[in-house]
């Protein structure tokens, strides 16, 4: 069979004479009707309730904001304004204004110019493929799939009547675990003081010591006479020195 053979009658394959829709991306089953509840974007072809709005509270009606006694009055105003008294300010001393930095013939870069001063070649760019143009990815014959008829979900085809089986709930059974019951030790006791008469409350503290003297005195066994009688020949025989002297 020839090539000329498959093709029936006078038709071609050829290009489209216009765009196709088909041949573009569409946003698809996205949009979704309004809704039929609250008061914005309510659906004109349902009937909508009235509603009502809190407002806030008037201006008026709220309490006064003044200052209260502890505004103070500059002691330069009076009843008729300021009192007139000349008021000088310090400010810093202005800077000299910059003359302008003429530049000169070594500043300019006529070289760097390019195009704006210069004749150029046509140059052009290449870019991605806009996303607006990408043929979509058609879905083939297997893509689809018919309902199923089994089970509760099907569209158009009568189900049977279906039962669920719950698990047996712990609760109040046979082999429900008591041990989580909390015991008698589980509960804070509450303060009798707190239904009750309070009883008195005293608290103990450390023992105060009395004021005095707290250094330390040598006691009975600290002294000795016995050495008494040769500390007074050592000071006689020093006097009797210094005397002959």
């Amino acid at each position: 069979m020839s090539g000329t053979d498959v093709w029936v009658g006078s038709w071609r394959p050829h290009k489209p004479r216009g765009p196709i829709a088909a041949l573009y991306s569409s946003p698809g089953p996205k949009y979704a009707l309004p809704g039929a509840t609250g008061l914005n974007y309510h659906d004109p072809r349902k009937l909508k309730a009235p509603a009502f709005s809190f407002g806030t509270r008037h201006r008026q009606f709220s309490s006064d904001c003044s200052p209260g006694p502890g505004y103070l009055v500059p002691s330069n105003i009076t009843r008729i304004g300021r009192d007139g008294t000349p008021a000088y300010s310090l400010y810093s001393r202005p800077k000299d204004p910059q003359l302008f930095q003429t530049p000169g013939p070594g500043r300019y870069s006529p070289e760097r110019s390019g195009k704006s001063a210069y004749y150029s070649a046509p140059a052009y760019s290449l870019s991605a493929r806009s996303k607006g143009f990408r043929n979509d990815q058609t879905p083939g014959p297997a893509a689809y799939m018919l309902p199923s008829v089994l089970g509760p979900a099907t569209v158009n085809k009568t189900s049977a009547p279906n039962f669920s089986l719950r698990g047996r709930s712990k609760i109040g059974s046979f082999h429900e675990d008591l041990q989580k019951t909390p015991g008698p030790g589980t509960y804070r006791v509450v303060d009798p003081c707190t239904y009750k008469h309070k009883p008195p409350h005293y608290s103990m503290t450390g023992r105060n010591s009395m004021p005095g003297d707290t250094t330390r005195k040598p006691g009975p066994g600290a002294h000795h006479p016995e050495q008494a009688r040769h500390l007074i020949i050592t000071i006689s025989h020093f006097y009797n020195c210094v005397l002959i002297q």
